[in-house]
């Protein structure tokens, strides 16, 4: 260290603080990287990698970026997992005496981004905490962009509750506690499947009297009773290590946290990652895109906050009539006037994103224009308010009181700011004239400075009488008093000799080197008192926080309501009929999402379940008929009926749905080593184990992964636990094409056959979309592949090999290939027997009496013989 210059050694100090980050070092207009930083950065942004001399022998590896236009460079770093730590000039180079003095003025992570050019504005940026003891788990979520603050306790089986909980709110980054971090499989799902990054904190952070220290300090209460926290250490000890983590971060600004949210888990549908993966609720799962998504028919939201409330509320459906039924009021009051949806939502439209407006202004980083835009956004707020002066429903009624106009907010930021601000507020020109006397004289010397100094020379030649006086100016000595040789005598006992020239004196006055410091350190002083009356009016903002949060909460819910309001009027949705007794019942209903892609009418169909009769519907028919999109349809209107929206339905009937767990398709996971049957049996098993008899099943294709007798054994066996009252009694929809299952109807109370009906015509097929009752006859899957463009060729040959097998005949080659064939018993994996074979199996075979088997005993007998063929 000691042969480094000055001003490495600071660089190097700094950065043993935080030497897992990368230093963004302020020298000037660049923030510089060094070293193996400089290195780093230059491979992941594409920089030129320079050098520059330390005091060393070698040239110290560097790269830098501009300052006034690092954020797209630090977003880069940040998307990639990387810390940056940002080190910043703490006083003016001009002003420092020796070395400028730097200091971090803060880290950012995934998930402590502020910069609104780094975030979505449809989505929140959560950074979650979790702490785990052996018997007990507390997790939490912060979205610091935007203040909010949710956590909760978690139950036994905590790995899968943190799953549960994570997977519904997605962090970007994940706080550990070194107990939390030795759960198997954990922060594999958490990278892998979350994208999240993920921090081992070190235990000391999680003792108890330091953590409810924090959590006392962070909300300004007496003792934990307050909070609701007094017997729940889980969740304080998961909040306390969150806040101690922001402090160590972001410095300043964490009181935007303001009151933390303590929810059950009860409160909340289950939806696990399938679920909502399978569902489609936020994006599609082959292009990860919004169209095509349920969030994509119902959001007509016109704020950033009702957007991000928007997907909340569909990733969080409500288990409580009385709160589902508020919403469903609200959204009836608006449905009933267009007109005043329509006003509603024009004035909704104008409204800036009052959450992270207020967060930059607590973290002192907003500008001029993002007061201006708060002041905007406020302006609109009478007249909301006004709006709802005369509604009806309760929640609209509440909405309407928890929105303040902010009228005094408005009135300081037009009173301060100008209407167009520059966007740095280190140069001046953000305050308006009027604003202040100091800085508006400031400025008047600024602007009229020559003027000033014209009038004083007319006044002093006038009051001498030396018409060759004047005033001038030069950079060694300022302004002085210019006058002739032939008039130096007349000069006045008050001014002081200050140069003596071959053909003139000059001279100075108190006044004029008063009047000098004025003109010349007006600009200076100016744009210091401006920024110093911009940051008091910032700060004068940022004590309003807890009346704009209240408001921009108030807006969000609005703007959802709105917005299921005008999607329900213009699709045609109907309000549904919240129940408690399980049924489920819909008359004409609709897929949300395929009838709005579709250019064909979309089909509709009615559906009936309950907790008695109707507990499992075991749906038959070809691929490509409709019965993937049928499932999704009642799960997706359950789902909706408990956001608080209305149906795509002509008649809903909704009882309450504790979970909506999903079996749609599945695929290798080669990394976990598991195929494809691995996968599906894993998702069946965490479904049978988590549902209740309260859940909605979805379950397509059961056992298609392996042999056709295992795979319809297992099938049988799961449909038998679903619908056995005693095992699970779930509601359930289950898709195959086993058609031996459909003969569960007679034998198992609850379980009903429906098929998708079509018609065929020769060898073509035609879907007709309807669920129709029964069994279906038939799979088509012959005719499938033909629509699906498989060779004419190999369509002809497959129905040869369907009518030898129908007909119990050996598959034989095709005539064409007899010839070329020389058979060898060894060559064949089939059971290939002459009947001039006199063998246990075909003994069997004589024995058997077909006509009086059920298809249960036919499979047994099938396993028999296929034993003893395999002995033989």
């Amino acid at each position: 260290m000691a042969d480094l210059s000055p001003m490495m050694q600071q660089y190097y100090q700094i950065k043993e603080q935080y030497p897992d980050a990368i230093l963004f070092f302020r020298l000037g207009d660049f923030y510089e990287m060094f070293y193996d930083d400089a290195v780093l950065a230059s491979k992941e942004l594409d920089l030129t990698l320079t050098g520059r001399d330390c005091g060393q022998e070698e040239r110290a590896p560097m790269c830098g970026v501009p300052f006034h236009s690092y954020e797209p460079y630090l977003a880069k770093l940040v998307a990639k997992g990387y810390k940056v730590a940002i080190c910043e000039q703490m006083e003016d180079p001009a002003l420092a005496k020796g070395l400028v003095k730097r200091s971090i003025i803060r880290v950012v992570t995934p998930g402590t981004v502020l910069e609104s050019s780094m975030l979505d504005e449809t989505k929140n940026n959560f950074i979650s905490s979790v702490f785990l003891a052996k018997d007990q788990a507390g997790i939490c979520f912060s979205d610091i962009s935007t203040g909010e603050l949710y956590a909760t306790r978690l139950e036994k089986s905590f790995e899968e509750s943190i799953r549960e909980e994570i997977s519904r709110y997605s962090p970007k980054e994940v706080l550990l506690n070194s107990e939390a971090a030795k759960l198997k499989g954990l922060s594999a799902f958490l990278k892998e499947r979350i994208s999240a990054s993920v921090e081992v904190l070190e235990d000391d952070r999680y003792l108890p009297d330091i953590v409810a220290s924090k959590v006392l300090h962070q909300f300004h209460k007496e003792n934990l009773d307050e909070l609701k926290l007094q017997d729940q250490p889980e969740i304080t000890a998961a909040i306390g290590a969150l806040l101690s983590y922001l402090e160590e971060t972001q410095r300043t600004g964490i009181e935007r946290i303001s009151q933390p949210q303590i929810y059950s888990g009860s409160q909340y549908m289950k939806l696990d990652l399938n679920a909502r993966r399978n569902l489609e609720l936020l994006e599609t799962m082959r292009n990860k895109e919004k169209r095509g998504s349920l969030l994509w028919v119902l959001d007509k939201t016109k704020t950033a906050m009702g957007k991000r409330l928007i997907r909340s509320w569909i990733e969080q459906p409500l288990l409580s009539p009385a709160r589902i039924s508020r919403r469903l009021n609200a959204v009836e009051e608006l449905c009933k006037d267009a007109i005043f949806r329509g006003t509603l939502s024009e004035e909704l439209e104008g409204i800036h994103d009052l959450e992270r407006l207020m967060s930059r202004i607590v973290y002192g980083s907003a500008n001029g224009r993002e007061l201006r835009s708060l002041a905007s956004a406020a302006e609109k707020l009478p007249r909301i308010k006004k709006m709802l002066s005369d509604v009806h429903s309760d929640m609209l009624c509440d909405i309407y009181r928890e929105i303040d106009p902010l009228d005094d907010i408005q009135a300081l930021i037009d009173r301060a700011i100008v209407e167009e601000p520059p966007f740095s507020i280190r140069e001046g020109g953000m305050i308006k004239p009027g604003f202040n006397e100091e800085l508006d004289s400031l400025k008047n010397d600024m602007t009229n400075g020559h003027g000033v100094l014209a009038q004083i020379e007319a006044q002093e030649k006038e009051k001498n009488k030396i018409p060759k006086l004047k005033v001038g100016y030069n950079r060694v000595f300022g302004y002085y008093i210019e006058i002739p040789n032939a008039y130096k005598d007349m000069a006045p006992d008050h001014y002081i000799r200050k140069q003596t020239l071959t053909n003139c004196e000059r001279f100075i006055t108190p006044e004029l080197k008063e009047l000098e410091g004025r003109i010349l350190g007006a600009h200076d002083k100016s744009v210091q008192l401006e920024y110093h009356l911009f940051d008091e009016v910032r700060s004068t903002v940022a004590a309003q926080i807890d009346r704009v949060q209240k408001t921009a909460e108030a807006i969000a819910k609005l703007d959802v309501l709105n917005s299921f309001a005008q999607v329900s009027c213009d699709h045609h949705y109907v309000r549904p009929i919240v129940n408690l007794d399980g049924k489920i019942i819909l008359k004409e209903s609709r897929h949300p999402v395929v009838e709005q892609l579709s250019d064909v009418p979309f089909v509709p169909n009615d559906a009936n379940f309950d907790k008695k009769e109707n507990r499992v519907a075991i749906i038959t028919g070809p691929n490509m008929a409709g019965k993937s999109t049928y499932m999704r349809q009642v799960a997706l209107i359950v789902l909706m009926a408990q956001i608080g929206c209305f149906v795509p339905a002509s008649y809903a009937e909704i009882g309450i749905t504790d979970a909506i767990y999903t079996r749609v398709g599945a695929s290798d996971d080669l990394a976990a080593g598991q195929s494809t049957f691995m996968v599906e049996m894993s998702e069946v098993a965490d479904i049978l184990k988590h549902a209740t008899s309260n859940s909605l099943l979805i379950l397509d294709e059961i056992g298609r992964g392996t042999s056709t007798f295992d795979g319809m054994s297992i099938a049988r066996a799961v449909l038998e636990f679903v619908a056995d009252p005693k095992t699970l009694g779930a509601k359930a929809l289950f898709a195959t094409h086993y058609h031996e299952l459909t003969e569960l109807e007679e034998l198992l109370p609850g379980v009903k056959n429906y098929n998708i009906a079509c018609k065929k015509h020769g060898d073509d097929i035609t879907f007709l979309r309807r669920i129709v009752r029964g069994g279906a006859d038939d799979s088509y899957g012959i005719e499938v592949a033909k629509l699906a463009g498989v060779p004419n060729k190999i369509v002809r040959r497959a129905k040869e090999i369907l009518k030898q097998i129908n007909d119990g005949q050996m598959i034989s080659l095709p005539a064409s290939e007899k010839k070329k064939v020389q058979t060898k018993a060894d060559d064949s994996m089939q059971l290939s027997l002459m009947p001039s074979e006199e063998s246990k199996v075909m003994e069997k075979l004589k024995q058997l009496d077909v006509n009086t088997l059920t298809p249960i005993e036919c499979m047994n007998e099938l396993f028999e013989l296929s034993r003893l063929a395999k002995d033989t």
